[in-house]
């Protein structure tokens, strides 16, 4: 698929803030200071679609962006690290749990995982958490370019058997970096194959012009 249009749409603060869309939506959500920001721009290549900060928990509100008038990203606040208080980070999470339980357009989301990171039972929680509710899920390692190629191997094949011991299957696993667009193409291509087929136009019937000629 050919990113031909990406626009930021609006955003909202909880579930009945959304605005009102029949499109597919996938959605980007991660602990803070996961790479999320950097990979949403790098997924529409626009750079600066997403704001990105080296202050944890840049993204505080729900944010949807229209790709190829076909279908919407939707890049949500972050969980763990940001520097707000505990009672403003619960409502963080309860605005996000709020949107993946009752978005009923949502059609896949996205759990990033940083790769630098072995699995933190934090992201487990959270994967658990989308799989009771029985949200379709995906799993995107995050910066493999800042990592030599042996230690992502060795913490992917921690989060395959930390999934497996929690009895989490998620629908794929996608390792990326937002610097060398490394999965891009993996990522963008499977979200094309679970959006509905836009009907083809049927051929016309050919015009009859003998009439003219009697």
């Amino acid at each position: 698929m050919k990113i031909t249009s990406a626009r930021f749409i609006g955003c909202a603060v909880d579930l009945e803030d959304c605005p009102p869309s029949s499109l597919p939506e996938f959605a980007f959500v991660g602990r803070s200071n996961v790479g999320k920001s950097s990979l949403v721009n790098m997924l529409a290549e626009v750079k600066g679609l997403a704001k990105t900060s080296g202050t944890p928990g840049k993204t505080k509100l729900i944010n949807f962006f229209r790709i190829n008038d076909h279908w919407t990203l939707v890049d949500l606040p972050g969980y763990g690290f940001a520097k707000v208080s505990k009672a403003k980070q619960a409502e963080f999470n309860q605005q996000v749990s709020g949107y993946l339980t009752g978005r009923e357009n949502l059609k896949q989301v996205f759990a990033l995982l940083d790769s630098q990171l072995e699995p933190l039972d934090t992201d487990l929680a959270f994967i658990d958490w989308l799989q009771q509710c029985e949200i379709p899920y995906s799993i995107i390692f995050t910066k493999t370019d800042r990592s030599a190629d042996n230690k992502v191997i060795s913490h992917e094949v921690q989060l395959l058997k930390a999934l497996e011991d929690y009895g989490l299957k998620p629908n794929e696993i996608f390792k990326c970096s937002a610097k060398t667009k490394r999965g891009r193409g993996a990522i963008i291509n499977w979200i094309e194959g679970q959006l509905p087929k836009k009907p083809k136009k049927k051929a016309g019937k050919p015009i009859q012009l003998g009439w003219m000629k009697k």
